[in-house]
């Protein structure tokens, strides 16, 4: 209860706050949400510390999924790595190891990523470039040549194909005589936010998410420790969405895949404690941190309170952060360092469970070794020199945080309700909702930027005249032309007759409602490429035209 002295207070500092000289434009977050002045008690209204905010590792983790988060053990650091061929790759991957990384995390090329093989016309010129080229199980082999997969956790960036390269990851571990149930990772395997804003799209929307659910239903069996998809946020944001757009689409494709699992008679607890998120660290620390626990909260009631899972587990959002690509600018690449470095804090405020941190030179081209280890280091440094790990959740009670964070949660359950308004997430994505919303808040922002009513330096602000530029990576015309030679070889030398039956089995069982992850693992064996595996699902599934209703 407010005393006669507070309330003084209070006046005194309403009545210095108006006099004081102001800001042109009033304050707001980078998503455009107005800030106050202050944030008291008054803010939070009917809040329950006990139950709203309650302790760290328990319902409703709003400080965290653990009961002593980083002060027992930090976050996973992460770095994206991949480009050229597996070769080239696997050697990046032995230097960031050796660097201190404590995971790996595979980005692929743009063919494999549209479950092309390098040979294929359309890969002409993106081979290796964006990523590293994936053809077959032996490139899967050479990728993880001489790294202990029982000791290393990996993560695999890829979702239209993603159960084909599962496939190949588990053949592999099983050739090197590596038990899955010892493999630890995430593959991404979401295919929704593609929909929604990567366009990474190969087959329809509903056989689409079968391949993700076939995938979270084998691995739930038969790979207990890996992470069975990555539900991203992260290419919303960078697609232009607001910070609630991420988190309420995010948690919504989240909520899709829980739903089509328990319609195949899936018991939750199955599969939900191997379900993980990838949320974006955008600029604004107190809105970032504010998103991950809104994230936390959301997602524990619904699976307690909506799907009756019974185990802890269940209930616990686990995410995965990288800072904000769509942040970092080609103007001042250094500077892109201090961005980062901020971004990753509010990441680890946040509570996340890995994280990665982008390299100054990403909107140049790959990051160049100097570049990436720069960005390790950034994890590093906060790990270990800033005391942001000493205690559990140091802004737990922060009158700003607490409200922007019940604020996130009312934004987000009303975006649930006009998904459910137009039918559910598949109608809501055929009809062009989530790019419509996504489409309007870049131009929001972008037109705040060309306002200069938003200040980016070294671009409307604090600009350099004379620049110099610096070091970046090249990537070689020749690995297009090695990755192909090697892609042929394979194909002279495999059995074309194991090979035909597989590709025809595949299309048999996809007809069916038959996990295809078996099937698969024997095209994995018999060296059928990515391409023709997802050429022989086409002919079943159909392939995606683009063609939503707006």
């Amino acid at each position: 209860m407010a005393t006669v002295a507070d309330t003084a207070a209070q006046e005194r500092w309403e009545k210095e706050n108006a006099a004081a000289p102001m800001r042109k434009e009033p304050p707001t977050t980078v998503s455009s949400v107005p800030i106050e002045a202050l944030y008291t008690p008054e803010d939070l209204g009917d809040f329950d510390p006990e139950v709203d905010l309650g302790y760290p590792g328990q319902y409703p983790f709003t400080r965290g999924v653990h009961a002593s988060m980083y002060r027992s053990r930090l976050w996973t650091m992460r770095q994206f790595a991949g480009f050229g061929t597996a070769a080239q790759t696997n050697e990046r991957f032995k230097f960031l190891l050796d660097k201190g990384q404590t995971g790996l995390s595979t980005a692929f090329d743009l063919p494999t990523l549209m479950g092309l093989d390098s040979d294929d016309p359309r890969s002409l010129g993106e081979v290796g470039r964006l990523g590293v080229a994936v053809d077959s199980l032996d490139d899967m082999l050479v990728l993880f040549d001489g790294i202990n997969l029982a000791d290393v956790s990996v993560s695999m960036t890829i979702n239209a194909p993603a159960i084909i390269v599962m496939a190949y990851f588990l053949a592999g571990a099983k050739q090197r005589g590596v038990d899955w149930k010892l493999l630890r990772g995430t593959i991404q395997n979401d295919i929704l936010k593609e929909f929604h804003a990567q366009n990474e799209i190969v087959f329809p929307p509903v056989p689409s998410v079968r391949l993700v659910c076939d995938l979270i239903e084998f691995c739930a069996k038969d790979v207990p420790q890996w992470n069975t998809v990555s539900i991203s946020g992260y290419h919303i944001r960078e697609a232009g969405s607001t910070a609630v757009q991420e988190l309420a689409f995010t948690l919504a494709d989240g909520l899709h895949y829980v739903d089509q699992c328990l319609d195949r008679g899936m018991d939750v607890d199955d599969f939900a404690p191997r379900l993980s998120f990838f949320f974006n660290a955008h600029n604004d620390l107190f809105e970032e941190i504010a998103k991950y626990r809104a994230a936390r909260v959301i997602w524990a009631e619904a699976m307690r309170n909506k799907y009756g899972a019974k185990k802890e587990a269940s209930w616990k959002l686990r995410f995965h952060a990288q800072t904000a690509g769509c942040s970092l600018q080609d103007k001042q690449p250094q500077v892109n360092l201090i961005r980062v470095a901020y971004q990753a804090l509010a990441a680890v405020m946040g509570g996340c469970q890995s994280l990665h941190t982008n390299s100054m030179d990403e909107t140049l081209a790959l990051p160049s070794e100097h570049a990436v280890t720069l960005a390790l280091r950034t994890q590093q440094v906060l790990a270990y020199e800033t005391g942001v790990t000493n205690t559990v959740d140091p802004l737990g009670g922060s009158y700003l945080v607490e409200a922007l964070t019940r604020q996130m949660m009312d934004e987000a359950r009303k975006y649930f309700e006009h998904i459910e308004h137009q039918g559910g997430m598949i109608a809501a994505l055929e009809v062009g909702f989530f790019r419509r919303e996504i489409a309007d808040a870049a131009f929001v922002y972008q037109r705040e930027i060309d306002a200069r009513r938003k200040l980016i330096v070294g671009v409307n602000a604090f600009v350099e005249k004379d620049e110099k530029p610096i070091d970046i990576l090249q990537v070689d015309h020749s690995v297009e032309t090695e990755q192909i030679d090697r892609l042929k070889k394979l194909k002279a030398r495999r059995d074309s007759g194991t090979v035909t039956r597989t590709l025809n089995e595949i299309k048999r069982i996809a007809g069916t409602k038959q996990n295809l992850m078996p099937i698969l693992l024997d095209a994995a064996a018999a060296r059928c490429t990515v391409g023709e595996i997802m050429n022989a699902l086409a002919d079943v599934f159909g392939r995606y035209d683009g063609g939503m209703r707006w």
